[in-house]
C-alpha cells in the first residue's frame, strides 16, 4: 500500500512521521541530530528516499545533511557556502551599508528531475546549488545582481526562503526574500529580475511600491499552472495569473491577512490554505482560535476549517515552512506550531488530528508520498 512520510524540522532535531495509504497510525522516528536547530528538511522528488537537511547551532555552524535510504541513516556532506567573488554590502537595519555574511541554510529544495541537484536558499540571501549531492556548493551569483545592493533583512533575518521550480521548464525559478521580495530566472538561474508589480508595503519602505524591499513570506504554486503563484506577504495574501508579471490581493474575508505559509491543494489548483496570524509583533492566532482558512476560489472567500483544532487559548505561531500537502486522492494537508504539534487532515482540511505533541518548536515540515 502506498505511504506517506512528513519530514519535520524543529528547534532540536528532525523528526519523520510515516504511515500507510489509510493515515490513521503514525509512527515517530527521532530526534535526528538531537539539539540542533533544523531548519529544513526535504525529499528529492526524483528520488524519495534522498532527503537533504539543514542544521546549525551558533556554536558548530551549518552543517547539510543528506539521506540515501528515506532517513534511516545521514552523511553530512557539503558545508562550504562562499559568495562568488565580492559580494559588496546590502542594507541594514539602520540604513547603512553591511556586508554579506553567510548565517545558515533556511531552504532546501531538490531539482524535480535529478536527485543529485539540489539548491539552497541561505541568509545572508543567496541562491546556491549542488550538482553532485551536495558535496559542493556553488551560489548563482545573478541573483544578487538584482538590485542586492538595496536589499535589507526582516526581523528574522535576511534569509531566502522559498523556492519553486516550473515543472514545465527546467529554466525557470522562482524565489523569495524577507525582506526584499520575489524574484523570477528564465535562463537557469543566469540573470533575475524582481517580481513584484503590484505589491504594496505602506508603512514598511518609504516608496510603498518599489521593486525590492518587500517582505514576502511564501509562496506556493500548482505544478499544473506553472503561471498562477500565490503568495502570503507581510500584510495581504496575494495572486498573479502572469507569473509574477502583476500581483492582485485576494485576501477578502481572512479575520487577518498577516501569516506565514501558504499551500496549494495538490489536485484542486484553485484551492488554497492560509494560517491568519494576529499582527506583525503578536504572532498569535486571532481570538485564541488556532485556524486553517481554505479558499475554493483561488482567494477573496475563504472558510474556517477549525474541527479538530484548539478553538480557545491557543497562542501558537505556524512558520513559513511548516506547513504542505500529499498527492494521495483525498489531499491530506499537514502544519505544524511553534508549540510542538504537527496536525494533519486527510480530508483537505474538514477535519484535523495531531499527529505528533510535544515535539520542540516546529520550524518546517514536508509531505512524501511513498511508493
Amino acid at each position: 500500500m502506498t505511504g506517506v512520510r512528513v519530514l519535520v524540522g524543529t528547534h532540536k532535531g528532525a523528526f519523520v512521521l510515516t504511515a500507510d495509504g489509510r493515515r490513521d497510525n503514525w509512527e515517530i522516528t527521532g530526534p535526528l541530530f538531537p539539539g540542533w536547530e533544523v531548519y529544513h528538511l526535504k525529499g528529492s522528488p526524483a528520488d524519495p528516499n534522498r532527503i537533504y537537511a539543514s542544521q546549525s547551532t551558533g556554536w558548530f555552524g551549518q552543517v547539510i545533511q543528506r539521506s540515501d535510504n528515506g532517513g534511516k541513516t545521514w552523511e553530512a556532506v557539503g558545508n562550504k557556502f562562499a559568495y562568488e567573488g565580492d559580494p559588496g554590502t546590502h542594507i541594514w537595519y539602520d540604513g547603512t551599508p553591511h556586508p554579506w555574511e553567510f548565517k545558515r541554510v533556511w531552504h532546501m529544495e531538490p531539482s524535480l528531475h535529478d536527485p543529485d541537484t539540489v539548491y539552497a536558499g541561505v541568509e545572508d540571501a543567496a541562491l546556491f546549488r549542488s550538482t553532485d549531492g551536495g558535496h559542493n556548493w556553488q551560489e548563482l551569483p545573478g541573483l544578487r545582481a538584482a538590485k542586492g545592493h538595496q536589499w535589507m533583512p526582516g526581523a528574522g533575518g535576511m534569509c531566502l526562503h522559498t523556492i519553486i521550480q516550473d515543472p514545465s521548464d527546467l529554466n525557470r525559478m522562482f524565489v523569495a526574500i524577507s525582506s526584499a521580495g520575489a524574484f523570477r530566472t528564465t535562463d537557469g538561474g543566469q540573470t533575475w529580475r524582481p517580481i513584484t508589480h503590484g505589491l504594496v508595503a505602506n508603512g514598511e519602505l518609504p516608496d510603498p511600491t518599489a521593486e525590492v524591499g518587500h517582505c514576502v513570506h511564501n509562496m506556493a504554486m500548482h505544478p499544473s499552472r506553472p503561471n498562477v503563484l500565490f503568495m502570503q506577504k507581510h500584510w495581504d495574501v496575494l495572486r498573479t495569473d502572469n507569473a509574477g508579471d502583476d500581483w492582485h490581493e485576494i485576501s477578502g474575508n481572512l479575520p487577518s491577512d498577516f501569516g506565514f505559509p501558504i499551500a496549494v491543494h495538490a489536485h484542486e489548483p484553485e484551492t488554497v490554505y492560509v494560517v491568519p496570524i494576529k499582527s506583525d509583533s503578536e504572532h498569535f492566532p486571532p481570538e485564541g482560535k488556532l485556524r486553517v482558512y481554505r479558499s475554493r476560489a483561488g482567494g477573496n472567500q475563504w472558510e474556517a476549517l477549525t474541527n479538530g483544532l484548539p478553538q480557545e487559548n491557543c497562542y501558537v505561531n505556524v512558520l513559513r515552512d511548516a506547513m504542505s500537502t500529499d498527492t494521495l486522492d483525498s489531499c491530506g494537508i499537514y502544519f505544524g506550531t511553534t508549540d510542538g504539534q504537527v496536525y494533519g487532515s486527510f480530508d483537505a482540511g474538514d477535519h484535523w488530528t495531531a499527529i505528533a505533541e510535544n515535539l520542540p518548536a516546529v520550524y518546517s515540515v514536508e509531505a512524501q508520498v511513498l511508493p
